[in-house]
């Protein structure tokens, strides 16, 4: 035993036996597997672990005078620290001595937690072990987290692996798998694919947002190019308005397209050109939006709203307009100003952490 925990140990044993006539004597001991022992009291581990209880309930009907748990398959000073937190449970202590222990034995102790349903340990070791958390050991706890029934810390590591799978495929923990638990290395790379898969489609689905976002903003531009005015385009004048455009890049593109579209000869042709019909489907976008077409200054937003109502619109098309209306008010509430009061707490918050 090394000379931490024979101080470890000495404590413990003085704890409960010198010095305190209020501690009881113990009546039980816990025999780990390198056959040494641990005094404890019955009492509490009955009400601490309800497997513990039946064992002493066992060993009690078995006529013991006192009575003896074996622990096994876990080193001396992991039980003994095991055996501190069940004792420190009753009076809620948590010090940076238990952080240190949780992190030394934190493996050992989850098994532990986990075989004698101890609920309340089983958490903190799950996040203490999930603490320090390396690509190096990540496999050794995945598989103590699939054993101990422990979802949150098995989905912890493998966002990890998922993050930095070649340093996994070095460790030693991956080799084991690959050549003993094939089930497991199943597991792993479904996972990896799934998360791959997950991504393109998010990235995929993150572009198809920017779409709907920058066609809302060109229908806002188009509305305020054609009522306000912005830069030499306008209804009724070519001064610039007097707050400056907040969509100029916008703005500008559009003001390109509707002289390309004023001046362009085949915008009525059957094949017409490719900058003429954005400007078109503009136009109707547009109209499936407004709710005032009769005093919109933006032009055949009437005769876009009667073509609308006189023929069946398709669900392509009913879907993108949806989609820019989403996208239009997650913008506005992106855009929203925050009260001053939720500004302030919010520091408050900050300066507090």
């Amino acid at each position: 035993m090394t000379a931490a925990a024979t101080h470890r140990n000495g404590l413990f044993r003085r704890w409960h036996e010198a010095g305190n006539e209020c501690v009881p004597p113990t009546d039980a001991q816990i025999v780990t597997s390198d056959g040494k022992s641990i005094p404890a009291h019955s009492s509490v581990l009955a009400s601490a672990s309800p497997v513990l209880e039946r064992m002493l309930d066992r060993s009690r009907k078995g006529g013991n005078s006192e009575r003896i748990i074996h622990v096994l398959g876990v080193p001396h000073d992991a039980v003994l620290v095991f055996l501190q937190f069940l004792y420190s449970s009753r009076t809620g202590m948590w010090s940076r001595e238990a952080e240190e222990e949780m992190e030394r034995h934190g493996m050992a102790l989850l098994a532990l937690s986990h075989a004698y349903r101890v609920r309340w340990l089983k958490r903190r070791c799950e996040a203490g072990v999930a603490a320090w958390l390396s690509a190096v050991k990540v496999m050794d706890v995945l598989k103590l987290a699939r054993l101990c029934d422990a979802p949150r810390l098995y989905q912890r590591c493998m966002r990890l692996v998922a993050k930095d799978f070649e340093a996994v495929q070095q460790s030693e923990g991956w080799r084991f798998v690959q050549k003993h638990d094939p089930g497991l290395e199943m597991e792993v790379l479904q996972f990896l694919q799934e998360t791959s898969q997950r991504q393109k489609r998010w990235r995929r689905e993150r572009g198809d947002q920017d779409k709907y976002r920058q066609l809302s903003e060109a229908m806002d531009c188009l509305q305020h190019i054609r009522t306000e005015g912005c830069t030499d385009v306008g209804p009724h004048n070519s001064r610039p308005p007097a707050n400056p455009c907040t969509s100029f890049s916008t703005c500008e593109g559009l003001r390109l397209l509707i002289r390309h579209f004023a001046a362009c000869g085949r915008k009525l042709s059957p094949k017409g050109c490719t900058h003429c019909k954005r400007m078109w489907q503009l136009l109707r976008l547009h109209s499936s939006l407004c709710d005032q077409p009769d005093s919109c200054r933006v032009p055949l937003c009437e005769q876009f709203k009667k073509k609308v109502q006189e023929e069946k619109v398709d669900r392509t098309w009913r879907l993108l307009v949806k989609k820019v209306v989403t996208a239009r008010v997650m913008s506005s509430l992106a855009n929203r100003k925050v009260p001053e009061i939720v500004q302030k707490s919010r520091k408050r918050y900050r300066g507090t952490r």
